[in-house]
């Protein structure tokens, strides 16, 4: 078995979460997985290969825009797995509060900043629970609200963990122009 210098798994860790999670940018972070990747998503199914898992992220953040990742915990060691918890969050429309669920993932570092391997999961009852609480919080609150793609609440993790109030607030973003 590969050991890694844990600062290197370290750096490409910070960088996935970055890629991903704060930047939101799917197609790079898709790029972050060796070719042949195998991505086990334990509710949606096992995908193979890095355009798999591309094709699938984009469309999908794309579609449910309004989530954004808050960091909990990582843990990394020698042999280049790294697992960590996150929450899966949605701003409340009515402008108080977040509805959350948790997530579990378990990442096999490659080297050169890859990975081939993820296995995610997640609390897939607490995951419908909170779908169905945010679009009745919509209707209640503010239609429009999945769009403006608020990220107020990022937690209390290091800063590293933490992005902008809007996927919206980056620079090369503008409203009504697809990111993807």
């Amino acid at each position: 078995m590969a050991t890694f210098d844990i600062e290197e798994i370290e750096r490409a860790f910070r960088h996935f979460w970055y890629t991903g999670m704060i930047r939101e940018d799917w197609s790079a972070w898709a790029g972050l997985f060796t070719e042949d990747v195998v991505y086990y998503e334990r509710v949606l199914g096992t995908m193979h290969g890095r355009e798999t898992v591309r094709n699938w992220i984009v469309p999908l953040m794309e579609q449910y825009g309004e989530i954004y990742g808050v960091y909990d915990w990582h843990e990394v060691d020698p042999g280049g797995r790294v697992v960590f918890r996150m929450i899966n969050r949605r701003d409340h429309p009515s402008g108080e509060g977040h509805i959350d669920f948790p997530g579990v993932t378990v990442l096999q570092f490659a080297g050169d900043n890859q990975w081939s391997m993820e296995e995610d999961y997640w609390a897939e009852k607490l995951g419908i629970e909170q779908f169905q609480q945010y679009e009745a919080a919509l209707e209640k609150h503010d239609p429009d609200h999945r769009n403006k793609r608020t990220r107020h609440d990022w937690g209390n993790g290091p800063d590293w963990t933490r992005g902008k109030k809007s996927f919206w607030d980056w620079p090369d973003r503008k409203r009504g122009q697809s990111p993807f």
